[in-house]
């Protein structure tokens, strides 16, 4: 918030306490559902929670494209079915360009998607091709490709 408001070189003017800040950072916040977490250190969140403030920080530069890459690493089912549920709001409203492993979240997010195999493209197609491709299937569903 305080590079885009040109307050970031104001050394003498606490962050913390400006208004300016406070009022657009606690807004962004209450977007991604941290708002009843706002006054809790980002080291004490837990990590989903902190994937979603790593989603606030880049919001609050008010991107025209956010690039995620596997922002369901490392998380449970659980946790990464609520992160995919999270990441769904911004469908229609953000563009995002998603590299993830997950195939059920990419099936989950996705419009379009494109499988990449040792840097080679070998599909690129809506959510039912990808699904549907006999050489992705082979790939990444681990199925064997029908002779």
């Amino acid at each position: 918030m305080q590079a885009h408001s040109g307050s970031s070189f104001r050394f003498w003017r606490s962050a913390r306490t400006d208004p300016s800040l406070r009022a657009p950072a606690r807004a962004i916040l209450e977007e991604v559902g941290l708002g009843a977490r706002a006054d809790v250190l980002a080291a004490n969140l837990a990590h989903g929670e902190q994937r979603q403030l790593e989603v606030a920080m880049v919001l609050a530069t008010k991107p025209r494209l956010m690039l995620l890459d596997e922002p369901v690493a490392g998380m449970g089912v659980e946790e990464s079915q609520r992160m995919v549920q999270f990441l769904a709001r911004f469908k229609g409203k953000q563009t995002i360009i998603l590299v993830e492993h997950d195939m059920d979240a990419v099936f989950s997010l996705a419009d379009r998607i494109s499988v990449l195999v040792y840097g080679r493209i070998i599909a690129t197609g809506t959510p039912a091709e990808i699904r549907a491709n006999p050489e992705v299937r082979s790939a990444y569903l681990g199925e064997e490709a029908e002779a």
